[in-house]
Order: structure tokens, then C-alpha cells, then sequence
């Protein structure tokens, strides 16, 4: 499989180099429409990408990967997608997280799992607890996520606290918004990749990505593999990352 011994070899890419590559996997029902197949096999192929961007991640020193799975908004899509989304979700997790532990990779689910069936939260909770020890790529799936929801149940855990007195309203800042949201524990998002052409970002991270570089390609995911995951960080390493501040040519001109 792809994910095997990959892991073991170190590659080199461009400099700088992200650390926390984030990607909206978007073009599987295109993909399979294209191929006159049902939308589910398009999901079925996307799989196959997932274990090649990982095994890119993994190898290239990355320490988190994050990857926009089912986002809150995909229960308004046909009640059969829904079912096969789920029931891929499932089989991905009986099936690839064995050899995800076995290659150092620490799985997390992010999003309100709450509403997926209780077999689907047994499957999550045992995948996690076996890769929990694991010191290597940070391997972060985002299911029935939406960057709202994220926002708001921050603001809901701060608001407990100020209810119980622990915090004062003044006291409430970013930093504390921070440590309430998902991912908080990683390093922060430096890269978006949004596969299928559709230049936007789609409730995904919105706090999280407030100074991440944004990559959109025409490729559509089931064909994304490792030279285009190359290309983008080779995009990544010619952008200028200025947080908010200036350039230093800006910064020479102001000040002659």
C-alpha cells in the first residue's frame, strides 16, 4: 500500500516549508460524473487520495495534516450520498487505521460526532485511543465540522466559565477563544489547498486559518497526487507571509 515504508523516507521540498497543511477535498462527484459512474465511487476513489496525500505529509515532515471530510453542511445532500459517506467513513477506519498506527500517525476527529450513529462514534473513539501515543504526523480528519460550529462552542465553553465564575467578561480575549477551539494544541495552519476549482473556503477553519496562505486548483481530488501536492507547496514557498505586517521593501521605502 501506499502508506507502507513511505513513511521511512525523508524528502526534500521547497523552503520555507509549511507545517500544518489544511485541504478541502472538493471534485469526487464531478470526478465520477466525468466517468459516467455514481457519485459514491467518485467518494470511494477520493479515498485513494487521502492515502496519498498522507503518505506525502507523512514523508516530507509535515506535522499536521488536516482534511475537510464531511463538513455540516453535507446533510443536505441525498439522504443515499449521506448513507455511502458514512458508511466509507466506516470502512476507512476498520481498514487504514491499523497501518496509520503502525506508521506513527496520530488520528484525530474534529467536528460534532454527536450526530453520527453510535457505531460510527465506536469506530472514532477506538481509532483515536489507538493512535493517541503516536509522536509523528498529526493526522486530522474534520467530520460533520463547520468553522462556525467551532466558533460557537468556543464561545460556549468561555461562557460556562464566566457563568461559574472561573472568568470575568473582561477578562475574555482571543488567546482564551483560542484555547477553546479545535486544533488549538497544533501548530497553526499555514496552508489551505482547495482541490476542484471553486475558489472558496466553505465554513472550514475560519478562525484557524486567519493568516493561512490560500491554494486553489482545477484538479479535482480523486486526481490530486503527489506532484500536485508538490506544486502547491512549491506556490507555498514563493508567497511572502507578512501577518498583517510589511514587506521589507515596504519597510526600506517607508523609511527613506
Amino acid at each position: 500500500m501506499l502508506l507502507q515504508n513511505a513513511y521511512q523516507t525523508a524528502c526534500s521540498f521547497p523552503v520555507p516549508r509549511p507545517r500544518h497543511v489544511a485541504i478541502i477535498m472538493d471534485g469526487n462527484g464531478r470526478w465520477a460524473k466525468n466517468k459516467c459512474k455514481m457519485r459514491a465511487c467518485g467518494h470511494k476513489a477520493g479515498v485513494k487520495s487521502v492515502r496519498r496525500a498522507v503518505s506525502f505529509a507523512a514523508k516530507h515532515g509535515l506535522d499536521a495534516l488536516t482534511l475537510y471530510a464531511f463538513s455540516s453542511e453535507n446533510w443536505r445532500r441525498p439522504a443515499t450520498e449521506v448513507t455511502a459517506l458514512l458508511e466509507l467513513f466506516i470502512w476507512a477506519l476498520r481498514h487504514e487505521v491499523k497501518n496509520l498506527h503502525k506508521n506513527n500517525i496520530c488520528l484525530n476527529i474534529i467536528g460534532d460526532t454527536s450526530q453520527f450513529s453510535t457505531s460510527l462514534q465506536d469506530h472514532i473513539t477506538r481509532a483515536e485511543a489507538l493512535t493517541a501515543n503516536n509522536d509523528g504526523l498529526k493526522l486530522n480528519i474534520a467530520a460533520n465540522y463547520g468553522g462556525r460550529w467551532d466558533i460557537i462552542q468556543s464561545v460556549r465553553q468561555l461562557a460556562c466559565q464566566v457563568q461559574e465564575g472561573l472568568l470575568r467578561p473582561e477578562q475574555l480575549n482571543e488567546e482564551l477563544l483560542d484555547s477553546c477551539i479545535c486544533l488549538n494544541t497544533q501548530s497553526p495552519i499555514d496552508l489551505v489547498i482547495r482541490t476542484g476549482g471553486n475558489h472558496r473556503i466553505s465554513n472550514f477553519l475560519l478562525w484557524q486559518t486567519a493568516y493561512a496562505e490560500l491554494y486553489f486548483t482545477d484538479i479535482l481530488w480523486p486526481d490530486f497526487d503527489e506532484p500536485a501536492f508538490e506544486t502547491a507547496l512549491e506556490e507555498f514557498a514563493r508567497r511572502e507571509r507578512r501577518f498583517g505586517g510589511l514587506s521589507p521593501v515596504d519597510i526600506d521605502v517607508t523609511a527613506s
